[in-house]
């Protein structure tokens, strides 16, 4: 099992009220992993969770860059936090073997960057089996 945990990240912002901010992400610098792939989400119905999976291998960076979005992870020892993203100077980390579930708020945009290409194989997407291979050892 991996000793990583979700976090979250403060990117690096510059700017002023009057005239607007942007926010910095230095993929060597506040990125703890090579991305290989960047999507965002957007229009989805506040009643919609969205997620509900885990990644073998891939790690995450989820940025609301608009909106905001509530995010619950398992951790496979069975640790359960709920972090809010509402500032796109704010990001959350998730390693691999996290179960996580996201829901979106005012007309949210989720934008993330993933340290993998997009692999089916890599997701875990059946509840039971993530419980079942906690059980088995196999994360």
């Amino acid at each position: 099992m991996s000793d990583k945990k979700p976090y979250i990240i403060e990117f690096q912002t510059v700017g002023e009220i009057g005239e607007g901010f942007i926010s910095i992400a230095e993929f060597e610098k506040s990125i703890p992993f090579e991305v290989k792939r960047t999507f965002w989400t957007y229009q989805t119905p506040d009643h919609i969770v969205r997620g509900r999976h885990a990644h073998h291998e891939t790690e995450m960076i989820l940025i609301a860059a608009a909106g905001r979005i509530v995010v619950n992870t398992e951790m496979p020892n069975g640790k359960l936090e709920t972090f809010v993203l509402e500032k796109p100077s704010i990001g959350l980390y998730i390693p691999p073997k996290v179960w996580h579930t996201m829901q979106y708020y005012f007309n949210a945009v989720q934008l993330v960057f993933a340290s993998s290409l997009y692999n089916e194989n890599d997701y875990i997407r059946d509840y039971s089996e993530f419980q079942q291979l906690i059980k088995n050892g196999k994360i």
